[in-house]
């Protein structure tokens, strides 16, 4: 695949991805001013806490957004792989910002049950504040599924992170939500709802940004593709006419792309423009199988090595 081809790929993903950052920051905007507007008229720490919360989400999109721009610039002289790790690094602060959160809520939902089992007795709120719930917990369930759809078609971790983000803020508007109808219609005993909701929700929140950030450090830290891609890609090479053997098989992501770096083995009577048809050959089928790749292959003369070496689809 060449250059240009990826810049313009890289180009198109970029537009797309801002596009759904866009939205996101456009309703996080407004969600947040609604919260801690009509929590404080409304008498609802729960509510005022979930517009804290929003304020975060504006941040982490200007984060994403950022991020996308950059990463979208495609290959030049100074990122000869291209841009792609900008958006890993994205989706690995997403993860930390939503680890954060997770332990801000967490810890004040503990400390709120602590006063409660002590005998504070919390505000009633006003019965307007759960429409402003349920409209962000619809509001961010529709940006969890338009997001990852989107995500999902373009393969973009940082997408895939910030609808999983959307997700998790949904979750804790459902905490939000659990808690004001607990302390409108069942009294002041259970007004304690609010922040054990708030501590089930953190976990879960904890819990996805585990998931989001785990492949991200596993990426940045340059891991191996999984096993069956790598069996495939080795299978590809060692399928080519003209490969007697191959080794020294070493994959990587780099975002969107995959690299590769392979020695094959070829007959020694071959001159240099056959060689190098056998590699356009092996570049050509690996973009068909993986779709964009870089693929850096070393030409090396077959003098008799064991054949089965060719068919050790392994990294080593």
């Amino acid at each position: 695949m060449t250059t240009n081809d990826i810049n313009i790929a890289s180009a198109e993903r970029s537009k797309q991805e801002k596009r759904c950052t866009w939205l996101g920051l456009t309703i996080d905007m407004v969600m947040s001013t609604a919260k801690i507007t009509l929590g404080t008229l409304g008498r609802s720490s729960a509510l005022l806490a979930d517009g804290v919360h929003s304020i975060g989400d504006c941040c982490t999109d200007a984060v994403t957004l950022a991020m996308v721009r950059v990463s979208g610039k495609g290959i030049d002289e100074n990122y000869r792989y291209g841009r792609g790790k900008f958006e890993t690094l994205t989706a690995f602060l997403i993860s930390i910002i939503m680890l954060l959160v997770g332990l801000e809520l967490l810890t004040d939902g503990a400390t709120d049950v602590w006063h409660a089992l002590n005998g504070r007795q919390l505000e009633q709120p006003q019965g307007f504040t759960l429409v402003v719930a349920i409209v962000a917990i619809v509001a961010k369930e529709a940006l969890f599924q338009y997001t990852h759809r989107i995500g999902k078609r373009l393969d973009s971790k940082a997408l895939l992170a910030y609808a999983w983000h959307h997700r998790g803020d949904a979750l804790a508007s459902m905490a939000t939500l659990g808690g004001i109808t607990g302390a409108i219609y069942l009294g002041e005993n259970w007004r304690v709802l609010d922040p054990l909701a708030a501590i089930i929700v953190s976990v879960l929140i904890m819990a996805l940004a585990y998931r989001l950030g785990k492949p991200s450090v596993e990426e940045l830290l340059e891991i191996s593709l999984p096993g069956n891609e790598v069996a495939r890609i080795g299978e590809t090479i060692g399928s080519v006419p003209g490969v007697c053997a191959f080794h020294n098989l070493r994959t990587r992501r780099n975002g969107m792309v995959r690299v590769i770096d392979v020695h094959i083995k070829v007959d020694a009577n071959l001159n240099v423009v056959q060689s190098h048809d056998i590699t356009t050959q092996i570049e050509q089928q690996l973009h068909t199988l993986l779709g964009q790749t870089i693929v850096n292959i070393h030409v090396e003369p077959y003098r008799g090595q064991n054949l089965c070496e060719k068919m050790h689809h392994g990294e080593n």
